[in-house]
């Protein structure tokens, strides 16, 4: 236990005098080491000679030697030089040197602590000879010193920022920011001091925290006086201190507007003229007041508020440009009125009572004279009614119009009709009076209504379009019972051969293009003249229709087969009109219940046979079945293989396919290859095949041609260019389009053409005993070729 104790005390004092070592240099420390003794038996305590922590050195050192650090030692050096001292880590050998033989720790340049605050190295001692370390590594940091070389800079170059007018001193305006790269830890080097050397005595800054305030009263800070400022904020080091560094930005500051300013007329008293015959709605001038402010302030209302044309003038506000735009909201007459005069008001529209009363407005008089013009002629209502009786005679005044002179002069007035509403020229005018008059008859069953426009113009103007006036009239046909009635449609209908008397086959109607104001009345009743009084009878309805009844029993098909029964027909107004409808009764055979069985020939057929809209369609089918026919025969005539070559004369784009691959070698006819393999000895009269050449180009019976030496190395260009200059040269060439394609292949080939048909040599001429030298299969062609010589020869 005492034991433990001794060791507690001992650690607490080594600690101490290694805590006052630190603060003197490089320190010493002794560690517990366990070392295997060469009996591995027997343990023992050793000391560890040197360790160092950190060192320091001051940043942006300018001297022109190795900058010194400090002393590595180790007591395991004895300065005999048998131990060397070894440096690694960060900047080790270029930054850091090391002397090798006493520890002396050099920087080669100067550093800069904003850059790399510290830096970690490793020391330890080797034995020179062995190289073997004689004690552990151990690591230490070199610390840069903070100097005072860095200025403060601000977060922007340029801020920008603005405040309302009319503000309070100390009104927040904004804040700007600097910063300073230097140690904060270390000395003043970054303690920052704000202070304003641009921008007395508006503005003030805090020397803190950079905030800028106004620093004048409301009365000083007049958006209209002066809008912009320029502030120049200043930030120095070392707390503002003389020495210290410094860094600037600029502020700029705008004041924004407040509703501080009514609306001002630039003159009292605004003149207008305006001539008579202005439209209403339209404008005819304006008025502009002023305002400080601008934006949203200076938006402002114009109102009338008297003056004797109130209701004869408007004011309205242009929002683009704020200006009053007078108009009319009645016509104006010279000859009535020659003057007006009004007061106009403006005021904003969104005042601000911190700065203005709700009460603040101005206002200006205006005064307008109407101008006389010479006006065209007026109507005395904008449009006319007139009515007249269809049978009205030709000359009939239907009614008149009336215009007048509005100018002083009251000059007479002209009335014409315009044409083009009147085309078939029914109506005419009096150019005196106005009077309008029938000229042609009126019939209301054509036309009910006419529109016509009547036109006014002054004496004085007649050639001037511009002084016309034009007013619609309306003239509606009155109605007179001019046209009988008729029945509503032709009607057919039967009685059976076993009808009783009094009994209804038929019920009739009439018709009237008549328009009579009570509406229509038509009475029915049998013809006198009519042969069927025994027969049929008629009897009205009441209600414009009629039935027909029988007067008898029992019909007789046999008999009559037919009856035409006439009804007369009459309206009921004055003057009466009436007219004779014929109605249909045909005699039929029926059954118990009346329903039609059988009637005469002409019905039956009639009743039996296809009516007329079967017939047609009927017919159309036909038409269409032919038209089909047709079509697909022209299609199949179309589809019929066109000749190759339509005109023996016309080879243009024409391509012609034979599909033939020739007979072999002994095919001779087909086409001569001698002449593309030996261009040279071609026929100058040799004709062309893809045209038909006079009779008197035929050429003679083809003569046996004796072999010209072909030329060595013979150029297929020579030979295209040979062939092009033959085209170009025979007039029985085709067009300069046409293809024309040479199978040449060159000259100068060893073999030659083993085919008979490129040889030009005569066939006796060739020896062909050589083949019976190759052996047994070419034997028979030796026997064959060398067999016919002797009959050709022969």
């Amino acid at each position: 236990m005492r034991t433990w104790i001794v060791l507690l005390l001992w650690a607490c004092a080594h600690q101490s005098v290694n805590a006052v070592a630190l603060s003197r240099g490089p320190v010493r420390r002794k560690t517990k080491e366990i070392e295997g003794l060469q009996d591995k038996d027997l343990l023992r305590r050793s000391k560890r000679g040197w360790m160092w922590r950190q060192f320091f050195l001051q940043e942006e050192f300018t001297g022109t030697e190795h900058q010194y650090i400090g002393k590595l030692h180790s007591d395991m050096d004895r300065g005999d030089g048998t131990v060397m001292y070894v440096l690694t880590g960060e900047g080790a050998g270029t930054i850091f040197v090391i002397d090798a033989n006493s520890g002396d720790l050099h920087a080669t340049r100067s550093l800069d602590r904003e850059e790399k605050p510290f830096y970690t190295l490793r020391a330890q001692v080797v034995n020179k000879k062995t190289g073997l370390p004689l004690e552990p590594e151990t690591e230490f940091t070199v610390k840069l010193h903070d100097i005072n070389d860095n200025e403060p800079k601000f977060d922007k170059e340029v801020y920008t920022a603005s405040v309302p007018e009319r503000s309070h001193i100390g009104t927040y305006v904004t804040q700007v920011t600097a910063h300073d790269a230097d140690d904060e830890m270390f000395g003043y080097s970054a303690k920052l001091a704000y202070s304003i050397s641009q921008g007395h005595p508006y503005f003030s800054v805090e020397p803190n925290t950079g905030i800028i305030r106004t620093a004048l009263g409301p009365s000083d800070m007049d958006r209209e006086q002066r809008e912009h400022y320029q502030v120049v904020i200043e930030a120095k080091d070392m707390a503002g201190q003389r020495g210290g560094l410094t860094g600037t930005t600029t502020v700029n500051i705008s004041l924004t507007d407040v509703n501080d300013n009514p609306p001002r007329f630039t003159q009292s008293i605004y003149q207008f003229s305006v001539p008579e015959i202005t439209k209403v709605g339209s404008s005819f001038g304006r008025i502009r007041a002023v305002d400080a402010d601008v934006g949203r302030n200076a938006e402002m209302d114009y109102t009338i508020v008297s003056g004797d044309g109130l209701d004869v003038f408007d004011i309205s506000t242009d929002r683009n440009t704020q200006e009053g735009m007078l108009s009319l909201k009645k016509p104006l007459d010279y000859e009535t009125k020659k003057s007006y005069t009004l007061q106009i008001q403006v005021q904003n529209i969104h005042p601000d009572p911190r700065f203005l009363s709700l009460d603040a407005k101005d206002m200006a008089t205006i005064r307008v004279s109407v101008e006389d013009v010479d006006e065209p002629p007026q109507f005395e209502k904008i449009s006319y009614i007139l009515e007249v009786k269809e049978d009205a005679a030709v000359g009939t005044v239907i009614g008149s119009v009336s215009a007048v002179d509005p100018d002083m002069r009251r000059s007479p007035v002209k009335y014409s009709i315009d044409r083009h509403t009147d085309v078939d020229r029914i109506f005419g005018v009096y150019a005196g009076n106005g009077s309008i008059f029938l000229q042609k008859p009126l019939d209301r069953e054509e036309f009910s209504w006419h529109n016509i426009s009547v036109i006014a113009t002054e004496f004085r103007h007649l050639d001037n379009p511009e002084q016309t006036s034009r007013v619609p009239v309306h003239i509606r046909v009155l109605d007179v019972n001019d046209n009988p009635p008729m029945l509503a449609s032709f009607y057919e209908t039967f009685v059976c051969e076993n009808a009783k008397a009094g009994q209804k086959i038929q019920t009739i109607s009439a018709v009237d293009p008549d328009d009579p104001v009570g509406g229509h009345r038509f009475l029915f009743s049998l013809a006198p003249e009519s042969s069927v009084r025994a027969n049929f009878s008629v009897r009205d309805n009441g209600d414009n229709t009629a039935g027909i009844f029988t007067q008898r029993k029992g019909f007789g098909r046999m008999h009559k087969s037919t009856h035409l029964v006439a009804v007369v027909i009459q309206d009921g107004h004055f003057p009466r009109q009436s007219s004779t409808g014929t109605l249909t009764i045909r005699v039929c055979t029926c059954d118990r219940d009346g329903n039609m069985e059988m009637c005469n020939a002409e019905a039956l057929s009639s009743g039996t046979g296809l009516s007329t809209g079967a017939l047609v369609a009927i017919l159309l089918c036909i038409l269409i079945l032919l038209l089909i026919v047709v079509l697909f025969a022209a299609l199949k005539r179309q589809k019929k293989k066109e000749p190759l070559i339509i005109s023996k004369e016309d080879v243009r784009d024409n391509v012609v396919s034979y599909n033939d691959e020739g007979g072999g070698e002994e095919d001779t006819q087909a086409f001569d290859i001698g002449a593309l393999r030996h261009p040279e000895v071609m026929e100058e009269s040799k004709l062309r095949r893809d045209i038909l050449p006079p009779e008197s180009l035929y050429p003679p019976p083809p003569l046996r041609r004796t072999m010209v030496p072909s030329r060595e190395n013979a150029d297929v260009r020579d030979f295209i260019n040979q062939r092009v200059q033959e085209n170009d040269g025979n007039p029985t060439a085709p067009p300069y389009d046409s293809l024309a394609t040479y199978a040449y292949e060159g000259n100068g080939s060893v073999a030659e053409s083993l085919s008979s048909l490129g040889s030009v040599s005569s066939e006796g001429e060739q020896d062909y005993n050589y083949l019976s030298e190759w052996g047994p299969r070419f034997r028979k062609l030796a026997d064959m070729y060398g067999g016919e010589d002797s009959d050709w020869d022969s």
